[in-house]
This record gives C-alpha cells, sequence and structure tokens, in this order.
C-alpha cells in the first residue's frame, strides 16, 4: 500500500516510516526544503518536496496515495512567525481530509491526543475540530490519542530527553508542581507514557484492519505514573539518582507564563502547565477504545538518556 505522510520527519514520524516498511508498505512523505536528507527519510521513501501550505504538492501527495497519516502537530504555537495550531492543527489537516475525500475517499490516519475537547486550550480545541471534520468527511478513518510519547528521540524533540535538559540536568530542583495554595500532593498528577514504537505500530498495524475504521483509540503505557515517579525515573535512568525536589505552585508559575509565553525563550506556557496538571491517563470517560502498550517507562527503556549527558 502506497502511504502519504504528512508529518512524516519528526520524532513520531521517523517510527511511522519505520513500521511501515516493516509491514511492505510504501511511504511517501511531503518534506520541506532542507529536510530531504534527514536520517529518518529512508532510501525507500518517496519523497515530494513542498509545505503544507502548498496545495499543489499537497494534492500530488494525496493523489500519489492509496491512503494518508496527518501526523502534523505543534505543542506550542508561534502567531509571530505564522506557527498556529488554528493552521495547523484544524484548517491544514481540513485541507488534506477535503483532498483526500475529493480523491475517491482514501483511507485516513490522524494523530490526535489525549484529553482533546471542544472548550479545552487552543491545542485541545483545534485537534477535536480536526476530528469532528474527519469524522463527517465520509473517509474511512481511524483516529489516535496518544498520552505522552517517549523513545530514542533520533534528533528530535522527545519528552523525556527535554526533561533531562530542563529540569534533571540544572543545578536547581525540580518543580513538583501543585494547585491552591498549600502544597497538597505536589507533583502528584499522573501521565501514562507510551513508548514511540508501539505508538508507530497501532497506525500500520490499523492499515490493514478494516475493524478500526470509524474508531477512535486512546494509546497509553502500561503505567500510571506521577510527575514526581517520571522526573525520579529519568533523573535514575540518566545517571544522576537524588536529584532534589520541591513543590512549586502552579498558579504563580501560571501567572508568570501567561506574561512571558509570547518569548520564546520562556520554557512553558500558561496552556501547557494547565493541560500538564490535568493529568494524561487513558482512564478518562470517553466513547474511544484504549489501547495499552507493554513497554515500560524505566531504566531499561529509557537508557537512551545516559548518552545524553
Amino acid at each position: 500500500m502506497r502511504v502519504g505522510i504528512f508529518g512524516g520527519t519528526g520524532f513520531v514520524g521517523a517510527y511511522l516510516i519505520d513500521a511501515l516498511l516493516a509491514r511492505g508498505h510504501q511511504p511517501i512523505l511531503l518534506v520541506r526544503q532542507g529536510t530531504g536528507k534527514r536520517d529518518a527519510l529512508a532510501d525507500d521513501c518517496e519523497l515530494i518536496p513542498g509545505e503544507i501550505s502548498d496545495k499543489s504538492a499537497v494534492n500530488t501527495l494525496v493523489n500519489a496515495s492509496d491512503a494518508l497519516v496527518y501526523n502534523i502537530g505543534i505543542l506550542r504555537e508561534f502567531p509571530g512567525r505564522g506557527i498556529t495550531f488554528e493552521d495547523l492543527h484544524f484548517h491544514s489537516a481540513k485541507l488534506v481530509m477535503d483532498m483526500a475525500a475529493g480523491a475517491g475517499g482514501k483511507r485516513f490516519l490522524l494523530m490526535s491526543a489525549n484529553g482533546v475537547r471542544p472548550e479545552g486550550t487552543g491545542y485541545q480545541r483545534t485537534k477535536y475540530r480536526a476530528e469532528e471534520h474527519l469524522r463527517g468527511s465520509g473517509l474511512d478513518y481511524s483516529i489516535f490519542r496518544p498520552s505522552v510519547i517517549f523513545g530514542p528521540p533520533r534528533g528530535r524533540t522527545e519528552i523525556a530527553t527535554q526533561l533531562l535538559h530542563d529540569i534533571i540536568r540544572p543545578p536547581l530542583p525540580a518543580p513538583l508542581f501543585y494547585s491552591g495554595f498549600l502544597p497538597v500532593n505536589a507533583g502528584g498528577f499522573r501521565l501514562a507514557p507510551i513508548q514511540v514504537e508501539e505508538v508507530a505500530a497501532a497506525f500500520a498495524d490499523a492499515l490493514n484492519n478494516e475493524q478500526t475504521i470509524g474508531k477512535t483509540y486512546l494509546l497509553c503505557g502500561p503505567e500510571e505514573l506521577t510527575w514526581r515517579e517520571i522526573l525520579k525515573r529519568i533523573a535514575e535512568a540518566a545517571g544522576r539518582p537524588g536529584k532534589l525536589m520541591v513543590p512549586v505552585p502552579a498558579d504563580l508559575l501560571r501567572l508568570g507564563a501567561s506574561l512571558l509565553d509570547r518569548f520564546e525563550a520562556f520554557p512553558v506556557t500558561a496552556d501547557q502547565l494547565k493541560m500538564l496538571l490535568a493529568g494524561n491517563t487513558c482512564d478518562m470517560p470517553d466513547d474511544a477504545i484504549a489501547i495499552t502498550g507493554q513497554r515500560r517507562f524505566d531504566d531499561s527503556e529509557l537508557a537512551y538518556l545516559s548518552s545524553t549527558n
């Protein structure tokens, strides 16, 4: 099967390529200028030069493919540079969906996110709207909502590596965020990290499984870990056990973020902090189907962190 990928040059995209090739599929990638030689772009991939805003290039990829994967996503927007949730999560996704529907009803896989909702943060709202448009498109779709995704970054942005660089390695104590005035259950909100190869496998396996059509899947790891436990495991895997951790009031940081997150140097936005404190596990009430991975967020799976010191 010829599988067109939008968002194939990033962290998850590199593993999607591996999973598709392993199952005998032919990946076709839309690539921006300067990304065509990245290591994740295997010799077995077809490359179509262009940006997601280039309708001609998008149309070329859509018509060259039997199935499509929309994997474009950002965790932070920079409106001054034209990088927004509204554009990349919704309008560009809608463009691809509409072209796919007009080209004869392609199989369509959408990378969404756990916790999307109609009245959430900008990140959550735009992901939710893309889901709703896909459901009404007439395409044979499957939607995937992963929790936080971890694994060897291959030179890209990845959650455990980023936390190591931003929180564990610096000399300051690691922050255990809490809401309210008292540090009750500081760092107690829970996440369910899932290994990136398991996410990629869920996408690739869905292509040959008609039972996945019209379904939405939550993707989570086998453990629900507190923020404190996640930081502790990252520190231990990186050879930095005993990292000092202290309670930090989220309201204070949220205030600072609301004033400063327009500056790229500020490490977190107010919306990111809001979503983090809400947790990210597969026990949220929803009509989606939960898929639980088997690979744990532990020393064995985090061994790649030891080489980043």
